[in-house]
Order: C-alpha cells, then sequence, then structure tokens
C-alpha cells in the first residue's frame, strides 16, 4: 500500500527529535509538510517536506491524510478539531488536552467524521515498561502488593519555555506525569480514588514541577511520582510482592538515541545496557535468590505501526483516544486533590 501521506504541525522538542526522526525512517509514512512559524529547523532534514508558515497550508493540502498535533499543550485542542473538519486523521502529542471535556469533542468530531485520533503516548514502548507489564502478569513477585513509577529530571533552573510559563495553563503533571500516568493505568486500569501532592519547588517556579500521587486500588497500592529536583535518581519501577521484589534504574535508552542520531533501523535500538538491567530478588525457602532480568527491547516505531493499521486496514489503534482522556481525567483529579487536599473519587 502506499504511504500514509503526514503533516507535523510543529518542530520543536518533539519535532526534531520524535516525530521526525520516526517517520522519516518509516516506510509507511511520508512527510510532505512541515510547520514552522518563525524558524527552519526542518529544512533539510526531511527530503519530500516542504517547509510552511501557516497551519492552513497544511489542512488545504488534499493530499495529507495524517496531521501530526504536536504543538504547545495550549493549542492541541483547537488544532485537533480543525485537522479533523479538514478531514485529516490526527496524531496528537500528550497530553491529549488540558481538559477532558475538550478531549470528549474531538472524541465525537473523530467519530462523526469517520477520522482516526490516537495520542502519542509512546513510552508504552519503553522497554522497562514492557518488562514490568511482562514480570506482573507472570506474577514474578507473587501477588503484587505496591508499585512505585517514577519520572525524575534534575533541571534546577527555569528555562525560557512555554512550559514554565503561567499562561500555558500546564505544569510537570501533564507533561512528565502523562507518561508515568498512562504507564499505570496500562497495568491497573482506572483508580477507584486517588489523592496528590502536587507543588512548584524550584526558586521561582511559577508552574507545578513536582507531584506524586497515590491511586488506590484493592489490591495494589500505586505511587505515581516525578520531579525536576532530583540529582541522584530513584528507581524508576519498583514493584513488591508476597514473593519478592523488583527494582528497575535507569530510563529507557530510545529518546538518547534518537537525539543522538540513531533511528529504529540503527543496529542496538531499544536496546538497554546490560548494567542497567533490573533486579528480581525473590524468597525460596528462606533464602534470596537475586536474578537480573534482561530488559525488552524497546521500540517508538511501533506506535506509528499501529497507526498505518489503523488508517490503512481499519484495524483499532494501540493508543485509543478514550485511554488518552483517561489520562486527563487523573491529572484533573490530581490538582483537585491537591488544590483541596482530599481525597478524589472517580
Amino acid at each position: 500500500m502506499k504511504p500514509i501521506i503526514s503533516a507535523i504541525a510543529s518542530y520543536g522538542m518533539s519535532g526534531i527529535v520524535f516525530h521526525g526522526p520516526i517517520l522519516e525512517a518509516h516506510p509507511h509514512f511520508e512527510i510532505r509538510k512541515i510547520l514552522e512559524r518563525n524558524k527552519s529547523n526542518s529544512k533539510g532534514k526531511h527530503g519530500k517536506a516542504t517547509l510552511v508558515r501557516n497551519y492552513k497550508d497544511i489542512l488545504n493540502d488534499r493530499e495529507i491524510e495524517l496531521v501530526i498535533v504536536n504543538t504547545p499543550d495550549l493549542y492541541h485542542y483547537d488544532m485537533a478539531i480543525e485537522a479533523l473538519k479538514a478531514g485529516k486523521h490526527i496524531v496528537v502529542e500528550k497530553p491529549f488536552t488540558l481538559k477532558s471535556s475538550q478531549a470528549d469533542e474531538i472524541i465525537a468530531l473523530a467519530n462523526k467524521r469517520g477520522l482516526l485520533v490516537s495520542v502519542y503516548q509512546n513510552r508504552r514502548w519503553d522497554g522497562d515498561y514492557l518488562t514490568v507489564k511482562e514480570l506482573i502478569e507472570k506474577e514474578a513477585c507473587g501477588r503484587l502488593v505496591s508499585f512505585e513509577l517514577h519520572f525524575d529530571r534534575f533541571r534546577n533552573f527555569l528555562q525560557d519555555s512555554w512550559k514554565e510559563r503561567v499562561e500555558s495553563e500546564t505544569g510537570t503533571l501533564y507533561n512528565l506525569g502523562s507518561h508515568v500516568i498512562d504507564q499505570a493505568l496500562q497495568l491497573f486500569g482506572m483508580p477507584l480514588y486517588l489523592y496528590a501532592d502536587v507543588r512548584a519547588q524550584r526558586t521561582g517556579s511559577l508552574v507545578d514541577d513536582s507531584f506524586d500521587l497515590l491511586l488506590y486500588y484493592p489490591n495494589v497500592k500505586c505511587f505515581v511520582r516525578g520531579s525536576y529536583l532530583v540529582k541522584q535518581e530513584a528507581p524508576r519501577f519498583s514493584l513488591h510482592g508476597t514473593q519478592g521484589s523488583f527494582i528497575k534504574n535507569g530510563l529507557d535508552p530510545q529518546e538518547a538515541q534518537l537525539k543522538s542520531g540513531m533511528t529504529q533501523n540503527s543496529e542496538g535500538w531499544g536496546e538497554d545496557p546490560e548494567e542497567t538491567w533490573g533486579l528480581l530478588v525473590t524468597d525460596k525457602d528462606g533464602n534470596d535468590i537475586k536474578e537480573r532480568i534482561p530488559t525488552m527491547k524497546g521500540d517508538y516505531s511501533g506506535y506509528y505501526d499501529s497507526i498505518y493499521e489503523s488508517i490503512r486496514n481499519s484495524a483499532p489503534p494501540a493508543v485509543s483516544a478514550e485511554s488518552a482522556r483517561d489520562v486527563i481525567r487523573v491529572i484533573e483529579a490530581a490538582y483537585e486533590s491537591a488544590e483541596n487536599q482530599k481525597v478524589v473519587k472517580f
């Protein structure tokens, strides 16, 4: 089948590091247009792509089938609606929207028009997450009772970025939180209730840069955490059960690999170095059994494999819009909980 003619609506970090390289190397996609309002960073990087300055140049192009809405969070809703009205399938960068009601409107319009809408929750294809998912399914720790997931950074200064501005109506809970909340929901479903602490910790910060969420499930205590002031990393995943524990440090290598110029076609793509494999410690007759668990290979191109199958063969997308909407519901509840210092039920 012919490649899906695509356009990228922004060429900031997500366009340069994630969507641009992945789509360029994917045999089933062709980047036709890239929107940059002022800069020309994409020029010469994508052979068949034309740089445009106006979003309408994308929407009015009848050959473009798929629009990647990867602009700052505040514009996701309006630009997604415009693309659907123009008859385009859309992939929206996470977070889907700033309000779950906006996500519902996008979903309703896409269904009415018979168009695909999916959200770029690429970290469902992180190798460490895939490994943890398999260990939980196999009950490697016995019956799981406690699960903790971190997404931390160390940036003790403020950047000149829309992400640091109040008018963006967003913060770290929307940014890093969208990833880890999505992973938790994929593993355990929607919680019965949550309790959250969300705050700005860096000197002068005007938006939240730290979050701690307790997601309540009847049989598993689930913590989801992130901060911009973690110099010495905590374990990425911590699992504890009736037969033992699994601890995984380090971050999936694909983001760093993409920044270095690698793609999914490069040797070693998505492979976690042995020194950062997770440690499984279980009990057998009162003795500790320690085992390094090889990290499964991650591959972000799997997300776009799914998009291709959805558009060309009407397969359900691996990341449904509804599941991405549920992430926004959890974020809304977390802000409500933190502001009112109370438990929020679903």
